[in-house]
């Protein structure tokens, strides 16, 4: 069957849905009411990846409602259906994650009454996925959604409201300073040891990985400071013709050991960043966002490069959430 025939595009599902080039931001796509028959999520990917691949280039988003996906083991089969290689979350990631099945790990971690800031997965790192999947195994009771901003929408709104602050961060670049302790914090949404962060507990072979992945290590008692950059505040789609907000403005984490969010992020020549800067990008990403109220059985594709992502606080309980990583 086409896409045409399988899929139908939904338009309005969320207030804040938006219109990009001439697609839905993010596209909604559910089965058929016409087709008597179920329609299969898997083979509907595979009967029309280039499609799908094609949606995904214009719009950053698609969130599939509606289909039969229960479990960790189905949205797996989901995941291998898109023909996507896998990356693995291995070493330098920082959020706490469990290995489910397969391709799948669960979503940060974090104590679900926290806020995840916005960011694009391991923006930090030389290598990053270029496209996350993300499913609903456990509808949540209230809150926890996960909220969705196009990039080249925050840094062109930026560079109109601090266009100062924006000429300085791309002559400069950032650095980012986190301190991770010995033993895991199972209470901070960046809380994975060292140990685990560079899968060893040889320090010499921790400084060994984190050189190769642009990090210095300051080794502390009972601690070690991670230092990553200078890197970019910015990149530049080659395809779309325009910059992207790729950076950690808005992402400093208050916990045991970091107890500064603004010390998190500065200029590679030390200075701090002015202080309206991180209020403002918060802001704009408040205005700018489609907050995605999970359903059980979603699955969310996201264009890493295009979108960035954040979860907001869980008012009452359940919610499980599961992701995916892929080149």
């Amino acid at each position: 069957m086409e896409e045409e025939s399988l899929f139908h595009q939904v338009v309005g599902l969320f207030p804040q849905q938006k219109s990009e080039g001439g697609s839905s931001f993010p596209v909604v796509l559910t089965p058929n009411p016409k087709i008597t028959e179920t329609v299969d999520l898997t083979e509907a990917i595979k009967a029309n990846r280039a499609w799908l691949d094609s949606l995904l280039h214009r719009s950053g988003a698609i969130l599939f409602r509606g289909f039969h996906v229960s479990s960790a083991s189905d949205f797996n089969d989901v995941v291998e259906a898109s023909g996507y290689e896998d990356f693995s979350y291995g070493v330098g990631g920082a959020g706490t994650r469990t290995k489910v099945v397969g391709r799948v790990y669960t979503a940060n971690e974090a104590p679900p009454d926290q806020n995840i800031p916005f960011h694009h997965e391991m923006a930090h790192a030389p290598v990053f996925p270029s496209k996350l999947f993300f499913f609903c195994e456990v509808e949540p009771g209230k809150g926890g959604e996960t909220c969705i901003a196009l990039s080249h929408v925050i840094y062109e709104r930026m560079e109109q409201k601090h266009p100062k602050f924006i000429e300085e961060m791309e002559e400069k670049g950032l650095i980012y300073t986190r301190v991770i302790g010995e033993e895991s914090d199972p209470s901070s949404p960046i809380g994975r040891s060292w140990k685990e962060v560079f899968m060893t507990q040889d320090k010499a072979v921790a400084e060994e990985r984190a050189a190769k992945l642009g990090m210095k290590l300051e080794w502390m008692e009972g601690a070690v400071r991670v230092i990553i950059g200078p890197k970019p505040g910015f990149r530049y789609d080659e395809v779309k013709k325009h910059k992207i907000w790729f950076n950690g403005v808005v992402g400093g984490f208050k916990d045991k050991l970091n107890d500064d969010p603004s010390k998190g992020v500065v200029f590679s020549d030390g200075k701090p960043l002015p202080t309206d800067v991180p209020d403002d990008c918060s802001k704009i990403f408040d205005e700018e966002c489609v907050a995605l109220q999970w359903r059980k059985g979603d699955v969310l594709l996201l264009d890493n490069l295009a979108v960035l992502h954040s979860r907001r606080p869980l008012i009452m309980l359940p919610r499980r959430v599961l992701a995916s990583f892929c080149k």
